[in-house]
């Protein structure tokens, strides 16, 4: 009976002895071993990053391109004369018949887009984008900051057969309107790498005004000439 709390007491030394030992942990080595696979992962997503933010840079340019070259094609489709919210995004235009800013209204921009047998180059800052850097933003080093292109325009009649009556009828009533736009434009007056040409057929015909100079052209569509 004496053993017994000998016994006991060996027993509880040996349980708060196992209880004192340390618990498993990483070692320095593993340790090191972690931080240079998270260190070598950081590295490749910093690697990929800036290529997906110039994937997105030209996606949302491209967008602004489409939605802006929809806009220029219907305007000039139909000789509008009632644009005048032009006035804000084209800055100059230059054709055969010199060089043209300051514009009035939107007649005038349309006009000179419009002119045929010339290649019609605008500067344009992007109609659509951004809210915060179009009119009434009346800070001009944030509307310059914008996003802008160098617009190529050309409207050329489609040359048909004239042995027939029909393509009689459409002489000098069919014309291909071509649009080439070229961006972003930098300030010293050169663009960028984007490219993007869009193509649109107007059937009607092409009349000119001589009330202000230069001479301003406007299509007008379902218009035909007459067959003699």
């Amino acid at each position: 009976m004496r053993n017994e709390p000998a016994a006991s007491v060996a027993r509880s030394l040996l349980a708060s002895r196992s209880s004192l030992r340390p618990a498993s942990a990483f070692t320095m080595i593993e340790i090191a071993i972690c931080l240079a696979i998270i260190g070598f992962a950081l590295v490749a997503i910093i690697g990929v990053l800036p290529i997906g933010m110039n994937a997105q840079r030209d996606n949302r340019e491209e967008t602004i391109i489409t939605q802006d070259a929809t806009m220029l094609i219907n305007a000039i489709r139909t000789g509008a004369r009632g644009m005048n919210d032009l006035t804000n995004y084209v800055s100059s235009i230059f054709n055969s018949s010199g060089s043209h800013s300051n514009f009035i209204n939107g007649a005038q921009i349309v006009g000179l887009l419009s002119t045929p047998g010339t290649t019609n180059y605008a500067n344009v800052r992007a109609l659509s984008g951004l809210a915060s850097r179009k009119p009434p933003q009346d800070n001009i080093l944030v509307r310059d900051d914008g996003f802008s292109y160098r617009l190529v325009c050309m409207s050329t009649p489609v040359r048909v057969s004239s042995f027939s009556a029909f393509n009689k009828q459409l002489t000098n009533s069919q014309w291909e309107l071509r649009l080439r736009f070229f961006w972003p434009l930098l300030p010293n007056g050169n663009y960028g790498s984007g490219r993007q040409t869009f193509r649109a057929t107007i059937a009607g015909q092409l009349v000119s005004t001589n009330l202000t100079l230069p001479k301003l052209y406007f299509f007008q569509p379902q218009t035909f000439t007459n067959a003699p």
